[in-house]
Parts: structure tokens; C-alpha cells; sequence
């Protein structure tokens, strides 16, 4: 769980994608218990309702699911279904505006390979 929100987004939006960012990082594992709704809005100190549409919107995509009276787990496929979920933005977000971009310049696929691979390693490219 996140220890603090960003104000400048919506809320039930922020408790979706930290659910989604434990279950991805295997803080979650599938058929583990997520956080209940009440220490969800005890540790942000936020309205109940603003936690549950968050949580709907997780039941709505399978990402989680309800055991009647023992609260949401995550369901046994989200990790591979986040991943290829992730991937395919990752891929629309970076990797499309990336060779769009890089094409007009002149750069070749090597120079591209070696700048990510430099970015990789956290050194600077010259």
C-alpha cells in the first residue's frame, strides 16, 4: 500500500493502481487477501464510497474478486493479466511515440539499442 495519495489525481483511481502495484510486485500474491475497506479508508483517511469505486473497478476487469463474507482476494491469473495489460501501454505510451520520433531524426535501430541499453545500465548516452 502507498502511504500517501496525490491530490492532483483522482482518489479511487490512486487505490486501483496501488492494489494493481502490490499484485505486480508480488506484495499481492494471487488468492491473498487484499486490504479491507476499512483500513483502506483508515490509512488514507478517505470517504468509504471513494474506496469502493476503486474496488469495483478492479471486481469489473477480474483483477480481484469477492469471497462472500471474507472480503476480496486477488483472483489466481491477475498477475498475467496486469503484465500483458501493462505491456500493451507500455508499448502504445513509449515504444510507439519513441520510434515516431526517432525515425524523422535519422537514428538507426543500433543507436536506439545501444541508447535504451546505455539508459539500462544508468549511463549517459554521448
Amino acid at each position: 500500500m502507498k502511504s500517501s495519495l496525490d491530490s492532483n489525481r483522482p482518489i479511487y483511481l490512486q487505490i486501483k493502481e496501488s492494489i494493481e502495484e502490490d499484485i505486480l510486485n508480488g506484495r499481492l500474491a494471487p488468492e491473498e487477501q487484499i486490504p479491507s475497506n476499512s483500513q483502506l479508508v483508515s490509512h488514507y483517511n478517505i470517504n468509504p464510497v471513494t474506496v469502493m469505486k476503486g474496488i469495483n473497478i478492479l471486481v469489473d476487469e477480474g483483477t480481484i474478486y469477492k469471497k462472500r463474507g471474507l472480503g476480496m482476494y486477488v483472483s489466481p491469473d491477475a498477475p498475467e493479466k496486469l503484465t500483458k495489460r501493462f505491456s500493451q501501454t507500455f508499448f502504445k505510451e513509449h515504444i510507439e511515440p519513441l520510434t515516431a520520433l526517432a525515425k524523422p531524426l535519422g537514428f538507426t535501430l543500433e543507436e536506439i539499442h545501444e541508447m535504451i541499453d546505455n539508459a539500462w545500465k544508468g549511463e549517459k548516452n554521448d
